[in-house]
């Protein structure tokens, strides 16, 4: 049997990351294209009290923002929730955590580049066929891989560049659309019901995922312990106001035709606006957002496959860092391809189900990790940020996961429960392949 002795460490990345960077990361990573059509799902269910849904939401996000703020703050390790449920309850968890974030996010990746390219193919029908959606979806890939393999700092450049240029449009709506407002198209003509409000807010909160992607390249974020919680809050903050601004502009607007216009309402509220060119923007910034998503996705989700080789779950060949431009190159060129793939076969249509439950279970286990990781006082980068309250927040959190995982239908579950199987073969593998005092030190530290 083969004993696995080689080792990857983090020795070769580089902390360049700062707070600009990562709070523009957490704001695209959690701007997505769903905020340029739900404003009209939640209209059909709420109307102009809409506004509760958003609150709702950004409460149960700001809950497991602090989570993620804690846990970052105390972890520092490339991987982000997959280093959390690691330190904290061992490497069995943190690689059902690791998986479960892996699949989600090139799952998503894949969707939102199908996404991309058909846009495109809209506005340019030469690459509307397949082999034009192939020829661009592989130099899209391409591209990005490039990019992020000449360094950390380039791929966070390209993300503040796409982060502006995808809430420009929305910013405009909501400066301009905000003199053009009809009071009664905002007026409630009655409170909505506990069952009108948890509907809408359940269609609503994915939209407010993606924290659980943009924190993975921790390894190569400057002071961590102040960095990221500051980074998440700035982020989150953000987002909550840009949404909350697009739901109140769109509907003081349109009125009750918001609820009617489920393909591009914010579109269509920015056309009322502005025009014909107000439509467009709007329209080209849907389409900037889902490019966005991906130059994000490219630099964070690699770092889970380099988390895995450093943790000896995938050969350490897969954890090789670039010499000069200290990145990740291997596990890079690896995700692009399997995404690329994903995205060509359309395959992951049947994958998509364990979107909403990977991100949950995600959440559930930072949470989680958070009591545990404050009760060993784990920390390792400086005194770490603490959530005020005692555990109050982290349990909050868990709840508000649980109570939306109960939501979830037999085909979500099942599919989850597949993720598990297969990340449990990886580990038992994993274990048989290691030598002996490895996994006596493995032991002893957790």
């Amino acid at each position: 049997m083969v004993k696995d002795t080689a080792v990857v460490t983090e020795a070769g990345l580089l902390r360049t990351l700062g707070v600009r960077q990562m709070a523009t990361n957490v704001v695209n990573g959690i701007v997505g294209s769903g905020i340029f059509v739900l404003p009209a799902a939640v209209a059909a269910i709420l109307g102009p009290a809409a506004i509760i849904a958003y609150l709702v939401c950004a409460t149960a996000v700001a809950l497991i923002a602090l989570c993620f703020a804690e846990s970052g703050s105390r972890v520092s390790l490339t991987g982000g929730t997959y280093a959390y449920a690691e330190i904290a309850f061992g490497p069995y968890v943190g690689v059902l955590v690791g998986a479960t974030l892996f699949v989600s996010q090139v799952v998503a990746s894949a969707a939102v580049a199908t996404i991309f390219v058909g846009s495109l193919g809209a506005l340019m029908p030469a690459l509307s066929g397949l082999a034009g959606r192939a020829i661009l979806l592989i130099a899209v890939y391409l591209a990005l891989a490039v990019v992020n393999i000449r360094g950390v700092q380039v791929g966070a450049r390209l993300i503040n560049v796409v982060t502006v240029a995808k809430i420009a449009p929305l910013v405009i709506l909501i400066v301009v659309g905000a003199f053009l407002i009809t009071p009664a198209n905002l007026a409630w003509p009655h409170w909505p019901s506990i069952g009108q409000v948890g509907a809408a807010s359940l269609a609503l909160f994915f939209a407010f995922t993606g924290l659980e992607g943009v924190l993975t390249p921790s390894g190569e974020v400057r002071h961590p312990a102040r960095t990221i919680p500051r980074a998440i809050l700035v982020g989150v903050v953000i987002t909550t106001a840009l949404y909350i601004g697009v739901q109140l502009v769109s509907q003081g607007i349109l009125g009750p035709e918001l609820a009617t216009d489920s393909t591009a309402p914010v579109a269509a509220a920015a056309g009322s606006a502005m025009g014909r060119w107000g439509r467009i923007l709007v329209l080209l910034g849907a389409s900037i957002s889902t490019f966005g998503f991906m130059t994000g996705d490219m630099l964070a989700t690699p770092r889970v496959l380099f988390a895995f080789a450093r943790d000896r779950l995938l050969p350490p060949q897969v954890g090789a860092v670039n010499p000069r431009f200290h990145t990740p190159y291997v596990a890079i060129a690896i995700y692009c391809v399997v995404c690329c793939m994903l995205a060509l076969s359309g395959t992951f249509r049947a994958l998509e189900i364990l979107g909403s439950v990977g991100s949950l279970v995600i959440y559930l286990s930072c949470a989680l990790a958070t009591l545990e990781l404050r009760r060993r006082n784990v920390r390792s980068d400086g005194p770490p940020f603490c959530i005020p309250g005692g555990p109050t927040v982290p349990i909050l959190a868990v709840l508000v996961a649980l109570w939306l995982l109960a939501q979830a239908g037999r085909a979500e579950l099942t599919s989850f429960a597949g993720v598990l199987i297969v990340a449990s073969v990886l580990y038992w593998l994993r274990r048989r392949r290691m030598a002996p005092e490895v996994l006596a030190e493995e032991s002893v530290d957790s």
